[in-house]
């Protein structure tokens, strides 16, 4: 028996040449049946085909979220809700069909050096956005809707709960009940222990994370508290903050959270954090200042805080203030820092603490109305410097 598929190929092969005779005449069926065994055998390549490309289709999107293209179409506004992960966020916005997959959006979120950084909130977004673009803007600041609360760099603890109550109507004394206890609002209890052989002091100062909120409705004082402490922690695990801090300074992540915020207190300009901070390590740990004291004058103010007084230019500050005994933060004669930060610093100042730039500077002064600040290894140069300052005007 002729195999009709061999015939197919034989007669497309050698075409005018038949090998296999049918009838007298030399006419038969064999060409018809050719061209049906040919119809045959395309349609069953073409299943054959159409199977394998499934099959690779679904592999492909085993391993490959589904995603869109560009930037998307559109505004809608989305709401991520307090303490979302980025799962959580992905549902969200997979349901207003701002991105195609959650797969899609929680690897775009995973693979942002920001990405775990995204805050709640009510966004202005787009439908049909890729998974990058969706993760970069709910990063974006011009994205969200502008009736959160924000809470700017450097702001005291104090501070945060005049900000709050203003805008919530919670009352200050709540908040200062709350942050009684650091470690009930989330803050672990190794954030506490230092190197520096002074006593610790357990403060909510220093965790309140400088942002943007959104709280729930009728949001406890507690709630509120706990939400800027987990994004402390978030933001300092995405710096890798407490393991950089105990490896490359050899120092707790408590000490470094407080040259952090003295840091941002003291520098007038984002650009200079990192070298005042090179500025407290060199005095306190070089042995090349005296008495590794950090004499700076932002810890008296703080103090002045907490005593309800009102704080006061550096210039104005006497001997006598600066050297008070009964003042815990002054760091005028005096080897180390202050017990707790004095401040709630921002994500640079936590950078500029981790990881400084390397510099042999111990003084630092401001020397134009923008906030620069000029540094010196001497005190020769340092006066110049201050030469400079004056002659500017701010001094």
């Amino acid at each position: 028996m002729i195999d009709e598929l061999d015939l197919a190929f034989e007669d497309h092969a050698e075409r005018g040449k038949p090998r296999h005779r049918r009838g007298k005449g030399g006419k038969g069926g064999g060409g018809g049946r050719s061209v049906v065994a040919f119809l045959m055998a395309f349609i069953l390549l073409a299943v054959l085909g159409g199977g394998v490309y499934l099959g690779y289709s679904k592999i492909r999107d085993f391993f490959t979220a589904a995603d869109y293209d560009g930037a998307g179409t559109g505004t809608i506004q989305v709401q991520i809700k307090a303490n979302s992960s980025l799962t959580d966020m992905g549902n969200v916005l997979v349901d207003k069909d701002v991105v195609k997959s959650t797969k899609a959006f929680t690897q775009a979120a995973e693979k942002n050096p920001r990405g775990k950084n995204i805050q709640s909130g009510t966004f202005n977004l787009k439908k049909q956005m890729s998974a990058d673009a969706a993760v970069a803007a709910l990063l974006d600041p011009k994205s969200r809707v502008s009736n959160g609360i924000t809470i700017p760099e450097g702001k005291t603890a104090l501070e945060v709960y005049a900000i709050l109550s203003k805008a919530t109507g919670v009352k200050v004394d709540d908040f200062k009940a709350a942050a009684k206890d650091p470690e009930a609002l989330g803050v672990p209890a190794f954030w506490f222990n230092r190197t520096d052989k002074q006593k610790v002091t357990k403060s909510i100062e220093g965790f309140l994370f400088p942002d943007t909120y959104e709280f729930e409705p009728k949001a406890t004082a507690e709630q509120m508290l706990s939400e800027m402490v987990q994004h402390f922690l978030t933001v300092t695990e995405s710096l890798d903050f407490v393991n950089k801090v105990q490896d490359e300074r050899k120092i707790s992540p408590y000490e470094a959270l407080t040259v952090a915020s003295l840091a941002q207190a003291e520098a007038g300009n984002s650009d200079d954090l990192g070298k005042v901070a090179r500025v407290a390590y060199n005095r306190l740990y070089s042995n090349t200042f005296p008495c590794n004291c950090l004499q700076f004058d932002v810890g008296i103010n703080y103090y002045y805080q907490l005593q309800g007084k009102p704080k006061k230019p550096s210039k104005n500050m006497t001997r006598a203030e600066l050297n008070d005994l009964k003042n815990p933060y002054r760091t005028h004669n005096k080897p180390g820092l202050t017990p707790t930060p004095i401040n709630n610093p921002g994500q640079d100042a936590l950078k500029g603490a981790e990881s400084p730039p390397a510099g042999p500077w111990l003084y630092f002064v401001a020397i134009d109305k923008q906030g620069h600040s000029a540094f010196a290894a001497t005190n020769e140069q340092h006066e110049k410097n201050r030469k400079i300052a004056e002659k500017n005007g701010v001094l």
